[in-house]
């Protein structure tokens, strides 16, 4: 039987100390999933990840983001190669904020996937329509060029 994967994006919210509190209060219920076949996980602000990771035996933790580039001019980027020093191996790539707001496209989300992809990260692929794409009824075509 396939696990189901449920990961909380906690976008650019809590600091280090309340990621640390919240994984504490919520360790019961992450145990309790898990005997139902559900694995639980939370995707923390990058300078969370680390006291997050530490908080928890029990939770995936995600980064949020990564840049293709190993290093560079890349101001406020993070890099795999550091994803991975931290011992993060998951990673969301093209979530739809990103796309909206920084401009992403399929062209850098794909860079973004292959780079997390060749240093042994795990993926979690965002995508999706915009609400003017689903009321023109072409989902299938957007989610078909997304992946």
């Amino acid at each position: 039987m396939r696990s189901k994967i449920l990961i909380g994006n906690w976008k650019m919210n809590m600091l280090s100390s309340e990621a640390v509190k919240f994984c504490e209060g919520v360790e019961a219920s992450v145990l309790n999933a898990k005997a139902h076949n559900v694995i639980c996980g939370v995707a923390p602000t990058f300078l969370a990840l680390e006291a997050t990771k530490n908080a928890t035996t029990s939770m995936i933790v995600s980064a949020q983001n990564c840049h293709f580039e190993n290093s560079g001019a890349f101001t406020g980027e993070v890099s795999v190669p550091m994803l991975v020093d931290l011992g993060i191996k998951y990673c969301l790539v093209g979530h739809s904020e990103r796309r909206q707001y920084f401009g992403e496209t399929d062209v850098t989300v794909n860079k973004r996937v292959r780079a997390a992809l060749n240093s042994g990260l795990t993926v979690i692929l965002c995508v999706g329509e915009l609400l003017e794409e689903r009321e023109q009824g072409i989902t299938s075509e957007i989610v078909s060029m997304q992946t």
